[in-house]
């Protein structure tokens, strides 16, 4: 393990996402290639006749990955139900759902189930995704699957954006409205989306239409099929990561058990909690709906879906091209780089990749509590640098003065820890991480809770 480990340092750059795609193409014989190795292989391999007894602790993934797919194949059954009565029509669209509430036998309770099964499976996969990354689980050979995780992570996220307009209410409508506005800031090809996205220049019927066929017919396609191949590339990568700590082998599984019955019956006992879970919250606290989307009345605050809520709120501070163009494009470059950086370590199955590592970790996120609230006040009431600037164009005194100042504050944050710890590159790529992933949730919270009337800050009991 360490040998490949060693190998795997020396490729270059296009050399580790190529095998990380196609992790057989180095070493594969004769036999293995063809058509009938890669269907046999994707069909045939998605569990292990054994596993290595350290990857059934509960503690190691707390099943969200499990819980995702059932959350998934929940939302997917439910979803079935709900389109023999639902109209794609705005005309019927809102009166078909409160028939389906009021007159159709356990009608809400299938709506109740689809609404928060989408909703918790938003913030599982945001927690799966979080694990993932904290356990070091993106090193060699799952590189390529982290990719595959995020762009699940994205679908899902497309899955419930366009889910949200159907019900065609009053928050539905507005807030698909703000989002979708959005897209005009996105440079040379936003107002071409946006027109696209809403067939028209307007939300209408083809806007409802669009929405109705992604939601029920192609995203759930391919939902289906990269959550396959993801579960397939943890097979063929060797199941989970085994737990370890920074001095051992960490290629050394230890003793091996069954699949069946010690991890069946594990995802099991995992699948009927959720499902049992879910049934409860959805027989005692209903699905949101408001009153019928009236276009010429627009409610005070209007806000985007929550998931969106920090960008709308980072749009409270900096120019709109920044907040939803360049600093997303960052993001993903930087999520995307992750597992294609030289480190020094290997750090798989050791969670915070060192106990220094955990302690850098717990420092980001007291600094990112401390900052980002205190950015938002002093934007809010005292920095107004559009005004200090006039003659500056608002694209810089707005956008990319604020955009330097941030990174400038980020390396120098880096710059510290990194010299306080004599920290390795796995410990301060985890460090930044937590600081943003950290900065990230207080603006969510901050937007959904914290913004009133006029989107002004409140106190949430003042709401």
């Amino acid at each position: 393990m360490m040998q490949n480990n060693l190998e795997w340092s020396q490729l270059s750059l296009f050399q580790r996402i190529r095998y990380s795609i196609f992790p057989g193409t180095a070493r594969r014989s004769k036999d293995q290639k063809g058509y009938r190795h890669w269907f046999n292989s994707l069909l045939l391999h998605f569990r292990p006749r054994t596993v290595p007894e350290r990857t059934l602790r509960f503690t190691l993934t707390w099943g969200l990955g499990g819980t995702a797919a059932v959350l998934v194949f929940m939302l997917i059954g439910t979803g079935l139900m709900l389109k023999f009565f639902y109209e794609p029509f705005p005309g019927r669209a809102y009166d078909s759902i409160l028939w389906l509430q009021n007159q159709v036998m356990f009608g809400r309770l299938i709506r109740n189930i689809h609404h928060w099964s989408s909703n918790l499976l938003l913030i599982v996969i945001f927690l799966h995704f979080l694990r993932v990354f904290f356990t070091g689980a993106f090193h060699p050979p799952r590189q390529f699957n982290w990719i595959i995780g995020l762009t699940l992570l994205l679908t899902i996220l497309l899955s419930n954006f366009t889910g949200y307009l159907l019900p065609w209410d009053q928050l539905a409508y507005w807030a698909i409205t703000i989002s979708i506005g959005m897209l005009e800031y996105v440079p040379f090809v936003g107002a071409a989306l946006r027109s696209v996205i809403l067939g028209g220049r307007e939300i209408g019927p083809a806007t409802l239409s669009n929405f109705y066929a992604i939601h029920t017919a192609v995203l759930p396609g391919c939902i289906i099929i990269l959550m396959s191949f993801h579960f397939w590339r943890v097979r063929k990568a060797g199941g989970l990561v085994v737990p370890g700590r920074l001095e051992e082998d960490t290629g050394a599984s230890g003793e091996r058990v069954p699949t069946i019955p010690n991890l069946i019956i594990r995802e099991l006992v995992v699948a009927l909690v959720i499902i049992a879970f879910i049934l409860v919250l959805g027989a005692f606290f209903n699905a949101p709906l408001g009153a019928k989307a009236n276009p010429g009345l627009s409610p005070n605050p209007t806000k985007a879906p929550w998931y969106f809520s920090g960008f709308q709120e980072m749009l409270m501070h900096v120019h709109p091209l920044f907040a939803l163009f360049v600093i997303p494009i960052l993001i993903v470059i930087g999520l995307v780089s992750i597992p294609y950086m030289r480190y020094p370590t290997v750090t798989a199955g050791m969670w915070f990749a060192s106990p220094k590592g955990r302690r850098m970790a717990f420092v980001a996120v007291v600094v990112a509590v401390m900052v980002t609230p205190v950015g938002i006040l002093a934007d809010e009431y005292l920095v107004d640098f559009p005004a200090w600037m006039p003659g500056v164009p608002t694209l810089v005194s707005n956008g990319l003065i604020p955009l330097a100042l941030g990174l400038a504050g980020v390396w120098g944050f880096c710059w510290i820890m990194k010299r306080n710890y004599s920290a390795t590159k796995n410990e301060v790529v985890q460090m930044i991480f937590v600081l943003f992933v950290t900065a990230f949730i207080i603006l969510t919270v901050t937007g959904i809770w914290f913004r009133g009337t006029g989107m002004q800050l409140t106190w949430p009991w003042a709401l």
